[in-house]
């Protein structure tokens, strides 16, 4: 059913990358929520009123801030379609992740109030009237809420949003909670004990943990997580396609927000070959990036030499010794500066996150390596870390 209302109501459904497909997925997922939402409130807040259950009213209310956050995410969309402008020239799309840590808090702070709720019930009880129409209206909502779960689910993975995904989370709550409630119901008739009230706090508990797990999901993006591996990937192998790509390296990768992405990377050429064509060579990677992988790319553009047989000699010593080494990812930017006294070897070495030696140990290494091929060969390091694996 979610995918024939998608064909129908989403217009270019399979142009994901497209930030205005992206719009209307958000929009139509909204107005969705907001309508199930509301049918599913008024019908077990009426049921609760009937059968006198708390954890039937509070789930009803539940459902009414789902409809809340449903016209959040809807605003949300909408907002973080706005175009950039003088004072936020990257756009807005960050709004998207801001509206899923919204949607996160909310979940919390429903998961607190049931469970006060739930105590309250524990402390008074009170026997629940039990009726059919009271089961059929709690497993329809059930049904409901499942289909809901999984039709936000599927479209936010579609459109890689953090508010849907969140979203859908919300709604799988919603039928560990209803189906809860459905169990003490059943329970409390047939055996008279009434559980209403302990179910509710299990349910409150499980809401509060999900909720904490969102915002720590929502917040990721907003601190600067790491780029996602395939993107890496899909890049360095564009990259390396090209024949006079010699080496890449300093790849640094700034999310905006889902279809604001911008990147810039090292590339190294032959210091020795035609200029125009390697520029003309890093201006088609920088276009075929950005109309493949819809990332802003901008390149800096490294000449190496390759006919020395000097650097080509220690390069290799070099690296022998360092890449063996736990953390240390690679070395780029290598050159050979001679002088009176001594000559310096000069380079990059790009150390991972993890990585557990010292900058001076790392040195130290290089230079012994260095100083056996020559005492007047002094390294000069300068020390990069790994945004990226490459």
């Amino acid at each position: 059913m979610g995918k024939l209302l998608i064909r129908i109501f989403v217009k270019d459904h399979e142009n994901t990358d497209d930030p205005r497909v992206r719009e209307r997925y958000g929009k139509f997922a909204g107005v969705v929520g907001i309508v199930s939402n509301l049918i599913l409130c008024i019908m077990k807040i009426l049921i609760g009123l009937v059968s006198r259950s708390i954890a039937i009213i509070a789930d009803g209310i539940n459902n009414l801030a789902d409809a809340s956050s449903s016209i959040i995410t809807l605003v949300g969309f909408k907002l973080a379609s706005q175009p950039e402008d003088e004072d936020h020239p990257y756009g807005h799309a960050r709004i998207e992740y801001l509206t899923g840590l919204f949607i996160s808090i909310v979940i919390i702070v429903i998961g607190l109030q049931l469970l006060r709720t739930s105590i309250d019930k524990i402390l008074h009880p009170d026997p629940l009237e039990f009726s059919c129409l009271t089961i059929i209206i709690l497993v329809a909502a059930i049904l409901i809420k499942l289909w809901q779960s999984l039709f936000n689910r599927s479209i936010g993975r579609k459109i890689r949003s953090v508010t849907l995904m969140a979203t859908a989370a919300d709604s799988r709550n919603d039928v560990i909670s209803t189906s809860a409630v459905l169990i003490s119901v059943i329970v409390g008739k047939f055996t008279g004990i009434q559980i209403d009230g302990y179910m509710g706090c299990l349910v409150a508990l499980f809401i509060i943990w999900s909720g904490i797990q969102l915002v720590r999901e929502t917040t990721s993006p907003l601190l600067g997580e790491a780029p996602d591996q395939e993107l890496v990937d899909s890049i360095a192998e564009i990259v390396k396609k090209e024949p006079g790509v010699l080496g890449i390296h300093d790849l640094m990768v700034h999310n905006y927000g889902p279809g604001k992405i911008f990147a810039s990377m090292h590339i190294e050429v032959d210091a020795d070959g035609d200029l125009m064509e390697s520029h003309d060579m890093i201006d088609n990677i920088e276009k075929r990036i950005k109309d493949e992988l819809h990332v802003e790319f901008v390149v800096h553009m490294d000449p190496v030499k390759t006919d020395d047989p000097l650097i080509t000699k220690m390069k290799k010593i070099i690296a022998d010794a360092l890449l063996p080494l736990d953390g240390v990812d690679n070395i780029h930017d290598f050159r050979i500066v001679p002088g009176p006294t001594h000559t310096n070897i000069i380079f990059d070495v790009v150390l991972a996150a993890d990585c557990s030696l010292s900058e001076k140990e790392i040195t130290g290494i290089a230079a012994e390596a260095a100083r056996s091929v020559d005492n007047d060969f002094y390294v000069v390091i300068t020390f990069d870390h790994a945004y990226t694996r490459l």
